[in-house]
């Protein structure tokens, strides 16, 4: 009878709760549908919150976020779903959320304000105190419930801003002043400046010598640091570059940022060892890291990074592929607790092993070697695998398999269903250059191509993302056309096929009239105003991606308005770096491009297929292809050819020796 009535109670309990509904509710964003009920009355972005705020007089609070922010979920429960918090700011403001994943610009935007505000790098959950006019008064990242972590609390900040709004105080006036007196210049005298050199010295100095990797912590894998310093060295010979960039991506390999079971990469490590990582992994993440590995490859013939690239693709394939199209991440929690469904208890593994056969011996030199700890290596007892041994297990494979097995019982983590055309981009060209090492990979490439393009350009015109299952509405931003434009033309190299070089110019068109706009670039046309940059932080710079893009099409086009805007922008983004080139890894490398030019080798498609293996491995980093009449080969330049011969191997050694 107890029984009955407990469960009664609970039922009761669970029934009488006040059900909460906000506009978030109809809205295609998984994370914007995540905040759905809470008790905020939460608003998308947009002019109806915009002019509602006006309206009324009221402060605006913006808060960006993702579905895979472990750090955002924290943050809405702790007052996100607080009734006494909530009811401070349903009383006094009108309440934004935004999906930074849905639009980038605006986070971009107010991401450079922090950064500028604070010299240092802002992050998720990134709130956003606004005026009714939207004049920025306060920007901070994770705020807590009360006071704590060095910051005031959700329950101090509401009330403190909004009775000195209302008393129209100078420290609002002078809070906003403050604010606009931060915002990034982007008009610095241009300076004469290495950028080869000060790069490598910056790199050189940020190198963790044990770890590898550019900082102490936390650690991010720079797909953008490592490509240029692979290019560096394929300039220079270089063997400090090859060296910080082979002991970095062997270290990530081993470590707990890669996933030594399923493979794949997790977005950052908060240790300076990539032990532990937060375990959410990001589509963009694995498709740059992948073609980071395949040029490790290349570059070396060390089977090792093969394997890494291939795993990952194979994960990516596995986990984030539907219907023909990537979605955007995988969350670090799982049933709500982050990181379980990756990490394992030393004695049930082990035990587990000693049930299938293995031998005691061979069963703890398999968690040595995996890593997994009597006393764990995360919160508690449990273990996240990594490779602690540098000789393998006899029988590693089996044990792997074993892990496998474990996690098949686990609830796998959210999934992140939306499609983002920048991202399946990256991937779409990372698979084209998987394909040189191996031609399976090509059909692929192009059935996912093909998707993409079927899904998010539409009559003539690009989407920046969408659900699989629903018609693309949002309209495309600079990092789509820049990523599906790399990739056109990646495709374009490994097919020769003229549809794809069509494609691009078409969006390279679209993109000018969209972006560049009085000598200067924006992430959007939507009149947000948020300026492109070089940032590679986060993942590479679109700007720089897109700068490329017209290094290369103009020289595969012969079109040279293409070469003179990008020359342009790279001489007057120069100054744009100031001192510090770190975070600005692909705008060197566009810098070195432009410095030192494209080889278009020009032949029958019979013979530039013949040789296609060689062309895509040769030293020289900024190699082209060109189909054209006649059986000799050609070397060109932009605007002249230097080289005119019968024979492949001597071409090569001509581009190796004249076109440094």
């Amino acid at each position: 009878m107890k029984i009955f009535l407990l469960i009664w109670i609970a039922a009761g309990m669970i029934y009488a709760k006040e059900p909460y509904a906000n506009a978030l509710a109809t809205e295609d964003s998984p994370y914007l549908r995540q905040h759905a009920h809470n008790p905020v009355q939460w608003y998308p972005w947009g002019e109806a919150a915009l002019q509602k705020a006006q309206k009324e007089n009221k402060l605006i609070f913006l808060s960006i976020g993702y579905s895979t922010c472990h750090w955002c979920h924290v943050m809405e429960e702790e007052s996100f779903s607080d009734v006494a918090i909530a009811k401070l700011i349903n009383k006094e403001y009108i309440s934004i959320k935004v999906d930074k994943e849905t639009l980038p610009q605006l986070d971009k935007k107010y991401q450079a304000l922090y950064s500028a505000r604070y010299h240092k790098r802002g992050g998720w959950p990134l709130n956003v105190f606004l005026s009714p006019q939207g004049e920025v008064l306060h920007i901070a990242t994770y705020i807590p419930p009360e006071e704590g972590y060095g910051s005031k609390g959700m329950m101090e900040m509401l009330p403190f801003f909004a009775k000195e709004f209302h008393a129209q105080s100078a420290f609002i006036k002078n809070e906003i002043d403050s604010y606009k007196k931060s915002e990034p210049i982007q008009n610095k005298k241009s300076k004469d400046t290495n950028v080869e050199k000060q790069a490598m010295d910056q790199i050189t100095d940020s190198f963790d010598r044990i770890n590898g990797g550019f900082a102490s912590k936390p650690k991010f894998p720079e797909a953008s640091k490592l490509e240029l310093l692979l290019t560096i060295y394929r300039l220079n010979k270089d063997t400090n570059a090859l060296k910080m960039a082979q002991t970095t991506l062997q270290k990530m390999a081993r470590g707990g940022i890669y996933d030594q079971v399923d493979g794949g990469f997790f977005r950052y490590t908060p240790d300076a060892a990539w032990q532990v990582p937060h375990f959410e992994k990001m589509l963009y993440t694995n498709a740059q890291m992948a073609d980071v590995y395949i040029q490790a490859y290349r570059l070396t013939k060390d089977p090792f990074y093969w394997k890494i690239a291939q795993e990952t693709i194979a994960q990516v394939e596995r986990d984030f592929q539907k219907q023909g199209l990537y979605l955007s991440a995988s969350d670090a929690d799982s049933d709500g607790e982050e990181g379980g469904y990756f990490v394992y208890a030393y004695d049930a593994v082990k035990q587990g092993l000693l049930d299938r056969g293995f031998a005691n011996n061979e069963a703890e030199a398999a968690l040595a070697y995996f890593g997994i700890e009597e006393n764990g290596n995360v919160d508690g007892e449990l273990s996240h695998a990594h490779l602690a041994k540098t000789e393998p297990c006899s029988k590693c494979s089996q044990v792997r398999g074993y892990l496998k097995e474990l996690r098949k019982s686990r609830t796998f983590p959210f999934v992140d269903a939306k499609v983002n055309t920048a991202w399946n981009a990256m991937m779409i060209k990372t698979l084209f250059e998987a394909s040189v090492t191996d031609p399976s990979y090509l059909k692929t490439a192009r059935e996912r191509m093909k998707a993409l393009l079927g899904k998010m350009r539409r009559n003539e015109k690009l989407y920046h993302q969408s659900l699989v299952d629903k018609i693309p509405i949002q309209d495309g931003i600079l990092e789509d056309y820049a990523y599906l434009i790399e990739a056109l033309i990646t495709g374009y190299q490994q097919t020769y096929e003229e549809r794809y070089l069509q494609q691009a110019k078409s969006l390279l068109d679209e993109a000018l009239k969209k972006f560049y706009k009085k000598k200067l670039w924006y992430l959007s046309d939507d009149g947000i105003q948020a300026k492109a940059d070089l940032d590679d932080r986060y993942y590479t710079s679109p700007l720089s991606v897109m700068l490329d893009n017209l290094l290369r099409f103009s020289a595969l086009s012969e079109e040279l308005e293409y070469y003179d805007i990008a020359k342009e922008t790279i001489v007057r983004y120069s100054s744009f770096l100031e001192s510090s080139t770190l975070d600005a890894s692909r705008f060197v490398q566009v810098t070195l491009h432009l410095n030192r030019g494209d080889v278009i080798i020009k032949s029958t498609i019979g013979n530039l297929q013949k040789y296609h293996t060689e062309m895509n491995t040769m030293m020289y980093p900024f190699i082209l292809s060109k189909p054209e009449e006649g059986s000799e080969y050609l070397a060109c330049k932009i605007n002249s050819c230097f080289a005119h011969v019968k024979q492949f191997d001597e071409l090569k050694e001509k581009i190796e020796n004249d076109a440094k």
